[in-house]
């Protein structure tokens, strides 16, 4: 009988472990308003300049119930082939060997580990950036747009995220000295996104 009472006491135990957990899963669904958000990154050229490019396919899944998106799970997919720098030669310079190795790792990832507030409109973006085959912990900054709903009833979310990352930590190493000592491509990387996300 003892046996009995225990194996219920097991069972009833799941079922409320498993209840809290559901209740606490984000359900809210936004989706990538593709038309106005961009993904675009910058690196030192010749040491005096910056080069300037972007990403033409690229997705955004994002996952918060909380009006303040502070519970948001962001999940973030790059196509490396995608990359845009309006010069054709660049463009497929960058997508071989000596960088981004297109073919062997189509994609750039990031995914969240936390979105935590810091005043009112800016926050920190925490998460796992994976270029190159190599994933490390980043930590980008993000302001925070808000919420608005349009005019047929949707809610529209924007952030604008900025931060850097050291290529080299991700093995994309490529570069030539110049006669004074500096190189031809900086080794950090300033990635920016500006992203709207409509709620489903």
């Amino acid at each position: 009988m003892n046996r009995i009472f225990s194996a219920v006491g097991v069972v009833a135990a799941f079922f409320v472990v498993g209840s809290s957990v559901s209740a606490f899963a984000q359900t809210g669904k936004w989706a990538l308003d593709r038309s106005h958000s961009q993904i675009s990154f910058s690196v030192s050229h010749m040491v005096v300049a910056e080069a300037e490019g972007k990403f033409d396919s690229f997705d955004v899944a994002v996952l918060a119930d909380k009006e303040d998106l502070t519970d948001a799970k962001v999940d973030v997919t790059i196509q490396v082939a995608s990359i845009n720098t309006d010069n054709k030669d660049r463009d497929n310079h960058l997508k071989g060997g000596d960088f981004f190795e297109a073919e062997k790792f189509p994609t750039i990832t990031f995914k969240s580990k936390e979105l935590k507030k810091v005043s009112d409109t800016k926050y920190k973006l925490i998460g796992d950036f994976t270029m190159h085959g190599v994933t490390k912990s980043v930590e980008f900054d993000a302001k925070f747009g808000g919420v608005i709903k349009d005019g047929k009833g949707k809610f529209h979310a924007g952030f604008k995220v900025v931060g850097e990352i050291n290529r080299q930590d991700f093995g994309v190493k490529w570069s030539k000295k110049l006669d004074n000592g500096g190189l031809a491509v900086g080794d950090m990387v300033e990635f920016k996104g500006n992203v709207e996300l409509i709620k489903q």
